[in-house]
């Protein structure tokens, strides 16, 4: 723990949490950075006479952040270490909580769990209920950090943090230490263990309280870009997070876009003119897929798009959408595959930009976009996992932040930011070519009407690709509006059928996405909290006796 200049009662509120631990094997390593307060060294030196656990080292002079966390992490000896500001607190079950992961998960090098924000007169507030591990998350913002916990070696591998990255040094040793850290052994905590004091001075309170932050935290980002040998611009994104806009090859990969349709001439209009007159991106096709159309004047738009190159194939079956997709594939000539409803309307030009310079990234399966309701209410901002509504045996999915208002930043700015999601709508998607034909397509089998792209997805997820979002493509999505609702005693009927089918072939993924907060409800799309709770935190109140030491 680096102290400043610390007022006592902060001081003494961030030490006093540390000893009241239900975990008893801790160290506290404390670097006093040459305050000029006399009643920070009188405080520290009381402490540490008080607790043997209590280590004390005051600098000579002061060095800032960075310098000082380095000095307090020679005085560590534990396995361990944990990141906490002098003016926090933790949780009392916090070390408990991290001890019990730990020993549930002995290969963790990383672990982070929820957080809070706490005020002047100790009210909490502004939870933060955070995914599992999510690296497209974390180039945007520093989700980790509170409480953030490392193997000591690993910091020590890395050279500690690093000078020059004031402000941003928790999130460049975050990126730092990410990169030499195998997925799998980044554990989340999902617990609230840690209270990030929101006064006057502290960014808990705004972004702007610390100005010199935002340009230590675009070098960090920078760095992160170059030694990963990423080619991206870094921009701004409200809220003090970042997007890193990847920039596309010099002969960018050929895109087909695949709609499937059936009359409803008027929506299909509008799709495909709003992407022939506004996509910037130079190399695509269009392939439309017709489901046995009937009306003369679709089939009259159909002549006037293959006079201007747009591939016409005609399918007389029944409506199956992942039959449909999948015999346009074979017909298809991009590397790339777009699958696209037939009622969007395209917003931002650059859309295929965006989303293909995701998409041939080579750890990336699927790619969605941003989709608003004609009204402007968000329609699509990713798929969560058993979202169940009115159900009581669980649900399949549904969508993140449904009917928020569009410019909403959504809970922790995640509307705002490019992030991992466990599934994304198919309703604008794309996928590289090979990385679909691995996965098989679409289960036209089992999967003819719902939930496809749900099914999709996870087994790219599986196979272990990352599945993306980004906000900076966007459509309007008049949803459903060819195909109607599912109101016919036939269509719930399917739906049934495919219901039960993903609870049977998902269901203990459903329970528990690892892109979407255990804390949080299945029966609202809003990322509130759930109630009743969906985990419980009793065991991790008395798990200390169960659990052993964490040694060196």
């Amino acid at each position: 723990m680096p102290v400043y200049n610390t007022p006592a009662r902060w001081l003494t509120r961030a030490i006093d949490s540390v000893r009241a631990q239900t975990y008893p094997y801790w160290e506290l390593c404390i670097a006093d950075d040459a305050s000029t307060q006399p009643h920070v060294a009188k405080l520290l030196a009381d402490y540490a006479a008080q607790d043997p656990r209590i280590k004390i080292v005051r600098r000579l002079s002061n060095g800032h952040i960075s310098a000082a966390s380095n000095s307090a992490l020679e005085l560590v000896t534990g396995k361990f270490t944990a990141l906490l500001d002098h003016d926090d607190e933790l949780s009392p079950r916090a070390l408990a909580a991290i001890a019990a992961a730990i020993s549930s998960h002995p290969t963790a090098r990383i672990l982070y769990s929820d957080e809070d924000k706490i005020d002047r007169h100790g009210r909490r507030f502004s939870a933060n209920f955070k995914p599992d591990w999510n690296p497209d998350l974390l180039l945007a913002q520093n989700y980790l950090c509170h409480l953030a916990v490392y193997r000591t070696d690993l910091l020590r591998e890395l050279g500690g943090f690093r000078i020059g990255y004031e402000g941003a040094q928790d999130w460049d040793l975050a990126l730092r230490a990410s990169e030499r850290v195998a997925a799998g052994d980044i554990v989340h905590v999902p617990h609230v263990l840690y209270h990030w004091r929101a006064i006057p001075g502290s960014t808990a309170l705004k972004q702007s309280e610390k100005s010199y932050a935002g340009t230590a935290a675009h070098r960090a980002l920078a760095d992160y870009l170059g030694r990963n040998h990423i080619d991206g611009e870094i921009l701004p994104v409200r809220g003090g997070h970042w997007r890193v806009r990847r920039r596309l090859p010099a002969s960018p990969p050929k895109v087909s876009l695949i709609i499937p349709t059936r009359n409803r001439v008027g929506l299909l209009r509008t799709c495909v003119e709003s992407i022939l007159a506004a996509t910037r991106y130079p190399n695509f096709e269009i392939l439309i897929i017709d489901n046995a159309s009937d009306d003369p004047a679709t089939l009259d738009y159909f002549k006037d798009l293959a006079g201007r190159g747009v591939k016409i194939l005609r399918d007389e079956g029944p409506f199956n959408y992942s039959a449909l997709n999948n015999r346009a594939v074979a017909h298809a000539t991009g590397d790339v595959l777009g699958f696209l409803n037939n009622d969007l309307e395209l917003i931002t030009p650059d859309w295929l930009d965006e989303m293909v310079s995701q998409a041939i990234r080579p750890e990336v399966g699927a790619v969605g976009a941003m989709l608003y309701f004609p009204d402007d209410r968000v329609q699509h901002a990713g798929v969560v996992l058993g979202l169940a509504g009115p159900r009581q045996n669980g649900g399949v999915a549904g969508h993140a932040f449904k009917y928020f208002p569009r410019g909403h930043k959504g809970a922790a700015n995640r509307m705002r930011v490019l992030q991992n999601y466990s599934a994304v709508t198919a309703a604008c998607l794309l996928v590289r070519r090979e990385v679909f034909l691995q996965a098989g397509g679409f289960d036209e089998k089992n999967l003819a009407v719902a939930y496809n792209d749900v099914d999709f997805c996870l087994r790219l997820g599986a196979a272990g690709y990352l599945n993306v979002w980004t906000p900076f493509a966007e459509f309007y999505h008049y949803e459903s509006a060819s195909r109607g609702a599912d109101d016919t005693p036939e269509k719930k009927a399917i739906y049934e059928r495919e219901f039960a089918y993903m609870r049977q072939t998902w269901g203990a993924l459903l329970d528990r996405d690892p892109a979407y907060n255990p804390n949080l409800t299945l029966i609202f799309e809003d990322f509130s909290p759930a109630w009743p709770p969906r985990i419980s935190s009793v065991e991790i109140e008395s798990i200390h006796p169960r659990v052993k030491p964490i040694l060196p």
